[in-house]
């Protein structure tokens, strides 16, 4: 059964991006209109390019594919609970201390100095901010930063 794990991976990673995508849409419109970028754009294109992939998994799957074991099962795991509690501390923390602890917590956990690694998930975290609410005028939670 060469590239069942592939497949399998690629109808639930397809499943998924339907879901993600279903919701996105589910988001009222912006008060500009339908022309404008809304708050559906970025999840609307995170959704098409993971249907993208899942669908590419499914027809041409890796052949001799092996599942990470050990170490590298593990890290594995410790990115997806950091993931999770991201996504759970976004909106109390807000998105820059809650970028800045994930992002910093997967590049130290990939093997960069502590110190450097929160450095980066800090102004990483900054930049993206600034892009979103400046930029593109789309306001990601300021939790704990809100100003009143």
């Amino acid at each position: 059964m060469t590239g069942l794990g592939d497949r399998s991976l690629g109808i639930g990673l397809l499943v998924l991006a339907v879901a993600y995508g279903w919701v996105a849409q589910q988001w009222p419109e912006p008060f500009g209109g339908a022309e404008t970028v809304g708050p559906e754009t970025f999840p609307t294109i995170l959704a098409v390019v993971l249907a993208a992939g899942s669908i590419y998994l499914m027809i041409k799957p890796d052949p001799d594919a092996q599942w990470p074991l050990g170490k590298t099962a593990l890290e594995l795991v410790v990115s997806l609970v950091v993931l999770v509690v991201y996504a759970l501390l976004l909106e109390p923390l807000g998105f820059v201390i809650s970028t800045t602890l994930a992002v910093g917590t997967l590049s130290w956990r990939m093997g960069a100095p502590f110190r450097r690694a929160f450095v980066t998930g800090l102004v990483s975290a900054v930049v993206v901010f600034a892009l979103f609410n400046y930029g593109l005028s789309l306001n990601l939670p300021a939790g704990l930063l809100e100003v009143n």
